[in-house]
């Protein structure tokens, strides 16, 4: 298990942008599964929408794509780069997350070489599945200084 000071060392996101809260299993390179609490404190929930609040898709595949890219770490670390999304194939929506949800995310190594990867996630509140998606990362160098993703 990875706490967020774990995942700070291992992604470059920070408030309000870090979608990952905690990572109960991680096989480096292989699987994670992680989770990420939806509280009504979320920014973006103070326009999307005020009168029903949803989280947005695009923020349901973000967050799948930082528990990947957690995943991935020990790849892009040996190189001095960070994973960037270089793709998103297949999204696909079938339930809404609302306040008070937790998304459990999970994502699997479908191939890794050394520059690039592709990763099948899901993300789940309880047993339905809210959003799935395949990503293709690249490993870009680190930007600010940054040594480690």
């Amino acid at each position: 298990m990875l706490d967020i000071v774990e995942i700070w060392r291992r992604i470059p996101h920070r408030y309000p942008f870090l979608l990952v809260d905690r990572v109960l299993e991680l096989e480096e390179g292989h699987r994670v599964v992680a989770i990420k609490n939806v509280t009504i404190n979320e920014p973006f929930f103070a326009g999307h929408y005020p009168e029903r609040p949803l989280m947005p898709g695009v923020l349901m595949l973000e967050a799948m794509a930082q528990a990947a890219a957690v995943m991935l770490y020990p790849y892009v670390a040996r190189l001095g780069k960070v994973p960037l999304l270089a793709g998103i194939d297949g999204a696909r929506f079938r339930r809404t997350v609302v306040p008070g949800d937790t998304l459990r995310l999970e994502a699997g190594a479908k191939r890794i070489r050394s520059t690039t990867g592709v990763v099948e996630a899901r993300a789940l509140v309880g047993d339905e599945v809210a959003c799935e998606a395949t990503f293709l990362f690249a490993a870009a160098p680190a930007q600010g200084g940054a040594t480690t993703p």
